[in-house]
């Protein structure tokens, strides 16, 4: 029961991260904190040896490595990259490549869909809204926070972690 109450924060920070970048084009190093401090009370709970402990922080920095690279080409955002980076920790190698598809394919339709909505004129209502103005706006980026949130939201009832807290 402890190992899925850990899931409350992981899932309500992903949440936040989302909706934060969604508004502002920014995600709080506060929401990577409380992410990189779940984990470890996760593992605490969950029992995890040190060597799989290990394994899940190779992941997290190598998850790091990737997203500041991304960074460093304009791909992504400095808070994406350190968002991916703690979900990256969080799922270790064994679950890895599976969130980083499903991140991409949200994240192209998020993409497409925002390319897409900024062809048509807002509404006068819509446009007064600060965030929503910005989310429209053709010089703004893509909130790829959102898709990262997602992602491992979508994947996360197939994944090791799940079925570690779940007993399964």
């Amino acid at each position: 029961m402890a190992e899925m109450l850990t899931f409350i924060p992981l899932l309500a920070l992903l949440v936040l991260a989302g909706g934060w970048d969604l508004a502002s084009f920014t995600i709080p190093n506060s929401i990577q904190a409380g992410l990189l401090v779940s984990f470890v009370a996760f593992a605490l709970v969950s029992g995890l040896t040190i060597p799989v402990i290990g394994g899940h922080l190779l992941a997290g920095f190598i998850g790091l490595a990737v997203g500041f690279a991304l960074f460093a080409l304009g791909y992504i955002g400095g808070g994406d990259a350190k968002l991916f980076a703690c979900v990256s920790l969080w799922l270790g190698f064994h679950d890895l490549p599976l969130y980083a598809l499903a991140a991409a394919v949200l994240g192209g339709a998020l993409t497409i869909a925002i390319i897409g909505a900024r062809r048509f004129p807002l509404p006068a209502n819509l446009a007064k809204t600060p965030w929503v103005a910005r989310l429209h706006d053709a010089k703004s980026g893509i909130p790829y926070g959102v898709a990262l949130a997602a992602g491992l939201i979508a994947i996360l009832p197939q994944t090791e972690i799940f079925r570690l807290a779940s007993g399964g």
